[in-house]
């Protein structure tokens, strides 16, 4: 295969950037589309250039780090995939494909394809952990959770932290992200505790990260890799109002 990248090139957080073209041939259809880029990048260095910066760790669509926008679609035309695990295979021989970083006030560009994903750091520090003492590990058994409400806690915990529900949203909302962080925790036992407290800490972080609001749009659904349904935004609506109850209830 033969194929024709147009990449966005930028130095720097503060540079200007521009879409830059390369051709690449002998591409087998095998490859993954991070092995494209090291290819790319081998051929770069054999003639002095700069190398394409993108983000990768562990290429099993587990780290969520592969986050590129690829012909406008986060994450690429395959359905609950990983850039890491997208195959050459999915593109046409002579394919012309652009390849962006995750456009968002939030997640500024350090270079190339790269961005600052602190901010959903920041929103996990908040309150996207259980500070209980429980104690030591405690067995398996011990506390008893419906299995209806652990497959539940699980769904919302394959959230890889990637930010494809950010860069798809026109308001580059990171409300999937939240609620699936507030809800793994709020539905399980452990994190009951903690719950109010918790979906009030992150919530507000999340907006003072700079993201924007959710519009219903669903974007954020469709490009999620791990397929985090957007209940979970309905969820997280819901503890928040409750919560905000409770503490106007108190005060009076």
């Amino acid at each position: 295969m033969k194929i024709t990248l147009k990449i966005w090139r930028q130095e720097g957080p503060k540079a200007k950037g521009a879409m830059r073209k390369y051709e690449i041939d002998n591409v087998s259809e095998h490859m993954s589309f991070l092995e494209l880029l090291d290819v790319l990048n081998e051929d770069l260095i054999a003639k002095g250039l700069d190398t394409v910066a993108f983000d990768h760790d562990c290429r099993e669509g587990i780290c969520g780090m592969c986050s590129l926008m690829i012909d406008g679609i986060a994450h690429g035309p395959e359905r609950a995939t990983t850039v890491c695990q997208l195959h050459m295979r999915k593109f046409k021989d002579g394919a012309t494909i652009s390849v962006e970083p995750w456009r968002a006030r939030a997640f500024p560009v350090i270079k190339d394809l790269v961005v600052d994903r602190s901010a959903f750091d920041n929103i996990i520090q908040a309150g996207g952990y259980v500070s209980v003492n429980t104690g030591s590990v405690p067995a398996a058994n011990d506390v008893l959770v419906a299995k209806e409400d652990s497959d539940l806690a699980m769904d919302a915990a394959q959230c890889i932290g990637c930010g494809a529900c950010v860069a798809s949203c026109k308001n580059s909302s990171a409300m999937l992200f939240t609620a699936a962080k507030v809800s793994h925790l709020a539905i399980l036992p452990q994190g009951r505790v903690e719950r109010s407290k918790r979906v009030q800490k992150m919530v507000a972080q999340m907006d003072k990260e700079g993201f924007g609001n959710c519009t219903n749009q669903y974007e954020c659904e469709a490009v999620c890799p791990k397929e985090i349904s957007a209940d979970f935004i309905t969820r997280m609506n819901r503890e928040y109002f409750k919560s905000s109850f409770s503490k106007f209830n108190s005060i009076i």
